[in-house]
């Protein structure tokens, strides 16, 4: 099979490997459709990786099923989360894999086929085309969802969203979906321009501004209710404290290491409350699924679509922050009937 290796630098190649054999509890999928992920970046800039790739959001057929494996079968439409835990704990019961102590990561999803936990598989729906499926079994809308399970109470009527990137905009279409008024805030135009399409009432260029002051401006001078960090910088999340109402909450999303913050200065004197939303688990994607029906737009977070062989390309598009979900297509040219409808 052929597989996407990162090889640092910007560079992408497409090399041959064997194909991945199933242990107990496994299966090998044949992908239809991978979608890059922002946290893939640091290694396609970096130093790359000696073999494979760190993509973990992908949908396909079952082709191989390893021991102890009777859920799925060959053949079988699934999305598979990237995490998945061990299945005797708590949080396995209720498929809260990411909070599993012992939770496995499953990635080198970039290949014609791949690895996957059978547990994290969710069987798709004949009706739900390969791009809503990667999408709702990946971070596309993961995310952006679990997020708005930390901030779900109905007082809730302003969102400013820091970072329009992939997630960034999956919160802005999720929050907007939701009845709520949506403030993007980005120094990328072009993010901007999607972040109004995918439902913003105001977009903030902090490149031509005080982010922080304009976003206090736009909520009448308090703060917003929800201030969501999916940019992953330290100036970034404190301007998210520094935007948030007294009472408030902050939302991180976006990875970084350790900040400067003061206890009593963004926490206690304020009666700020911050929370952490990472990944999603695998028992909301029912919930997802749901939405989506409803009307939940999902694949108008698409920005562009690549054959397989292209990918480096798409990464370098990727890269560029002038795009916003993009996709591998492993069988350009011939879509499954769901996908001629797809928002691309």
């Amino acid at each position: 099979m052929r597989i996407i290796r990162l090889e640092g630098k910007s560079v992408v190649t497409v090399v041959d490997q064997a194909d991945p054999v199933p242990a107990p509890g496994e299966v090998v999928v044949e992908t239809a459709v991978s979608a890059l992920c922002g946290s893939e970046l640091h290694t396609y800039r970096g130093d790359g990786l000696e073999q494979g790739n760190i993509g973990h959001e992908a949908v396909g057929t079952v082709v191989a099923i390893g021991e102890g494996v009777s859920d799925l079968k060959i053949g079988q439409r699934v999305g598979a989360s990237a995490i998945a835990g061990c299945g005797d704990c708590f949080y396995c019961a209720r498929r809260q894999y990411t909070w599993c102590p012992e939770h496995a990561f499953y990635g080198s999803m970039h290949a014609e086929r791949f690895l996957a936990a059978a547990a994290a598989c969710y069987p798709l729906p004949d009706d739900i085309s390969w791009a809503a499926g990667v999408l709702i079994t990946g971070d596309g809308l993961g995310v952006p969802y679990h997020t708005s399970t930390k901030i779900a109470s109905p007082d809730i009527r302003t969102v400013a969203v820091f970072g329009v990137g992939p997630i960034g905009l999956g919160n802005v279409l999720m929050q907007a979906h939701l009845g709520r008024r949506v403030i993007a805030v980005d120094i990328v135009s072009e993010r901007l321009v999607a972040a109004e399409a995918l439902g913003a009432s105001d977009v903030v260029n902090a490149r031509e501004c005080d982010p922080v002051e304009r976003v206090r401006m736009l909520s009448g001078g308090a703060g917003v209710d929800v201030c969501i960090e999916a940019a992953g910088r330290s100036e970034t999340a404190l301007a998210c404290f520094e935007a948030v109402r007294t009472a408030g909450t902050v939302v991180f999303n976006g990875e970084q290491g350790a900040l400067p913050i003061s206890p009593s200065d963004q926490f206690i004197r304020r009666d700020i409350t911050a929370v952490g939303a990472w990944y999603y688990h695998f028992s909301e994607v029912d919930q997802m699924l749901e939405l989506y029906r409803n009307g939940l737009p999902v694949t108008n977070l698409i920005s562009h679509r690549y054959p397989f062989e292209e990918a480096g390309i798409a990464y370098e598009k990727f890269s560029s922050g002038q795009s916003a979900k993009v996709l591998l297509d492993y069988q350009m040219g011939a879509p499954n009937q769901a996908d001629a409808s797809d928002s691309l």
